[in-house]
């Protein structure tokens, strides 16, 4: 993925849809990563396999080093997909609302593809604070 073909990628309508792994691939892989000792709470529903590095931004779709395990709600509040999802529970919704923005911004033209994903990298909860619970 590079600056140069984001028109005809992540700026097309539906393109991640041909890229996204398949469930039983993300499903199986969530739960090797539940096995893991740095998660506590180990009950596949709480979270959503979700890649780093969005697909909306130009992340790998297919690398176990860009998919994680990540937290519907939080520690302190296990939520499921069903929600309710509070803004101030910085969980897998707020990242899917960030994705969501920084791609607008990045086809826009207001922000860079590498500008989006540092954002990724380093402070999604603080560019969620800024941008949407401002």
């Amino acid at each position: 993925m590079t600056q140069g073909n984001i028109q005809e990628t992540i700026c097309k309508s539906g393109w991640t849809d041909t890229i996204r792994p398949p469930t039983s691939f993300t499903n199986n892989l969530k739960a090797q990563q539940l096995q893991a000792t740095r998660y506590q709470d180990k009950v596949p529903s709480h979270y959503e396999e979700d890649h780093f590095i969005a697909l909306e931004i130009g992340g790998n779709p297919n690398d176990p080093k860009n998919l994680w395990a990540e937290m519907w709600g939080s520690p302190a509040h296990p939520l499921t997909h069903t929600g309710p999802f509070p803004p101030e529970i910085v969980g897998a919704k707020s990242k899917d609302w960030v994705e969501t923005h920084l791609k607008g911004e990045v086809c826009a033209g207001r922000m860079t593809l590498k500008d989006a994903q540092d954002i990724i990298r380093t402070d999604r909860f603080k560019y969620y604070r800024d941008e949407k619970l401002k």
